[in-house]
């Protein structure tokens, strides 16, 4: 019985303590739960709004899967895989570049200084419109696809300007530029596939060049001119001189070639004749020698002068051929 009282007193010695234990650990079981709880609505919270992205009106995006463009989604909300997506929104507001001028209408000179087609310069300034129009092309490029954009409108706008002239390009053919530069342009864009678009393409303004440009070009101008006139005038001594030149060639060739014919006629006519007199001389050799020698002493003997000293003391000269007509003259 003692024991058995002992043991009750013991166990009503202990009750306060066990009394004390049991609601620190409900505590702490309390606590866990509403540390467990709040990590989980707060990782609920979290995956919720990392999971879903709602998209306006003005935006596009682009959900990469590990940094790799997989889908395009447009306006509304949408769902993502949290760690795995992400969404990259971009506008689809269209856009200006400013050609030749800046934010404060200031002029960019390296950019608005051009060359006409008649070699004047002009001062043009331009306004490019584009939107995105493939967003994952555009994510792609998204850190140069403005200034490919860019050097390629200025590459456009120069060799467009260059065809037309400076009348054109400020008064009549604004128009007409800005079609052929949106064109080309828009053709060029589509081939490099950089996921954006051409909208339009206008003058915002063209003048006449400075007064220090005008000198220098009027310079260039006038030596321009001046080449010109020489190679006008060379090519006119040409045209004048050519035809002179063939006519006294032709003379000359004919010349000659008449020249020629006159001595192989002589040269026949030589063989001829002496054929003619070999065959007189082996028919009569005698005869044919005082012939020969006559024919030659008369050719010779009238160009020689010959004076005879008479016995009397008297000088003769022959021929007297020219002193008897000189007489008959004064006569």
């Amino acid at each position: 019985m003692k024991k058995r009282f002992g043991s009750q007193e013991d166990s009503s010695d202990q009750g306060p303590v066990n009394d004390e234990k049991l609601p620190r650990e409900k505590q702490k079981k309390v606590i866990l739960k509403g540390i467990y709880l709040i990590l989980g609505v707060a990782l609920a919270v979290f995956f919720f709004f990392n999971s879903f992205y709602t998209l306006t009106e003005d935006k596009v995006g682009v959900v990469c899967t590990f940094g790799k463009p997989a889908s395009v989604t447009k306006t509304g909300p949408h769902f993502k895989i949290p760690f795995v997506q992400t969404v990259y929104k971009m506008s689809k507001e269209i856009k200006g570049m400013r050609i030749g001028y800046n934010e404060n209408n200031e002029s960019t000179v390296s950019e608005s200084e051009m060359i006409t087609k008649d070699f004047n310069f002009v001062n043009v300034d331009f306004y490019v419109e584009y939107q995105v129009v493939d967003p994952a092309r555009a994510y792609i490029y998204r850190d140069n696809a403005v200034d490919i954009l860019e050097n390629l409108a200025q590459s456009y706008i120069r060799d467009t300007v260059g065809v037309y002239s400076v009348d054109e390009v400020i008064t009549t053919g604004k128009a007409e530029i800005q079609a052929k530069v949106k064109q080309l342009l828009s053709e060029r864009l589509e081939r490099e596939d950089i996921g954006i678009g051409i909208n339009n393409v206008t003058i915002q303004d063209s003048e006449p060049p400075t007064v220090e440009v005008s000198n220098a070009f009027k310079a260039v101008e006038d030596a321009k001119q001046s080449m010109d006139t020489k190679i006008n005038e060379a090519k006119k001594y040409q045209s004048e001189q050519l035809p002179a030149a063939n006519a006294r060639a032709d003379k000359a060739k004919k010349d000659a070639e008449a020249y020629k014919q006159q001595r192989i006629s002589e040269a026949e006519g030589q063989v001829s004749r002496f054929n003619d007199m070999y065959g007189e001389y082996i028919k009569y050799p005698l005869i044919t020698k005082r012939r020969m020698f006559y024919e030659t002493m008369e050719s010779i003997l009238p160009s020689l002068k010959v004076i005879i000293d008479g016995s009397d003391g008297t000088q003769t000269m022959l021929p007297l051929e020219p002193f008897v007509s000189s007489e008959k003259g004064e006569q």
